[in-house]
């Protein structure tokens, strides 16, 4: 892998105030001779306890809600990744043609609508994150390009969506490709242009651990440039394995897939 109701029923105790704590006249008898008063029709139905409003508000007609409303209101935060409503990408970002694909995701060239920019745009399947661990080191790694965006060698973090099928990351376009693929177009490096390089990785490595992350998936492969220049940027990415330092632990296993 390489990344936010309804109306409350008012209580009875809210209505008492609007209809005061007022109590129920009787009849009076005013005949001098003791006999049992007569109740008519008319007293019955004038001396009737007015209908409870709990009853007026619950037979009250509920008011409808939009598809939109609806889907919202029965989708719980702990069903998402990023514990926010879905949202539709392709109202913020066109995509573009296919520029990588990955073991869990597609990485797309991507256009904001609103200015025009290109991007790039990681989409992970969902259902490819088959247990809770694969979901947590998906926020994870979202947490840490936040965390590490705007840093030199780092690429820029711009945003995450999701919906129903995927989670969408748009980062920033690194148009010169993969340093694997240039070592193996360049073919030879001088040692002047090999040193340079080590430098760039050996700062991303310095910044991570500065800012208490380990990437812990450093390879040719994981670095991009950021043109097609021979003087080109070099930018990290793909932070899927990555994880933030605890502090007191002076533990670490880190197992290298490559050698310089």
């Amino acid at each position: 892998m390489g990344c936010h109701g309804s109306k409350e029923k008012k209580s009875s105790a809210e209505f008492s105030s609007a209809y005061g704590s007022g109590t129920r006249s009787g009849s009076g008898s005013h005949n001098t001779v003791q006999q049992p008063p007569t109740t008519t029709v008319a007293q019955v139905q004038t001396s009737a306890p007015p209908k409870p409003q709990s009853e007026v508000v619950a037979s009250a007609p509920k008011p409808k809600l939009s598809p939109t409303q609806n889907a919202r209101a029965v989708q719980k935060p702990d069903t998402t990744i990023l514990g926010k409503p879905f949202e539709d990408i392709k109202k913020y970002y066109t995509l573009g043609k296919e520029l990588g694909r990955g073991q869990f995701g597609i990485t797309y060239l991507c256009t904001e609508n609103a200015t025009g920019m290109t991007f790039a745009c990681k989409s992970i399947l969902k259902r490819k994150l088959v247990s809770r661990a694969d979901r947590e080191d998906m926020k994870r790694e979202i947490q840490i390009m936040q965390h590490l965006s705007g840093q030199n060698n780092i690429v820029e973090f711009k945003g995450a969506y999701e919906d129903r099928m995927s989670v969408h990351l748009v980062m920033e376009l690194c148009a010169g490709g993969e340093l694997f693929d240039r070592i193996i177009a360049q073919g030879h490096y001088s040692e002047r242009a090999a040193a340079s390089l080590c430098r760039a990785i050996v700062n991303v490595v310095h910044i991570c651990h500065f800012m208490g992350v380990m990437h812990r998936d450093l390879k040719p492969e994981n670095f991009l440039l950021s043109t097609k220049d021979d003087d080109a940027t070099l930018k990290a990415t793909d932070f899927g394995l990555s994880v933030f330092i605890e502090e007191g632990s002076h533990h670490f296993h880190f197992q290298p897939s490559y050698s310089l």
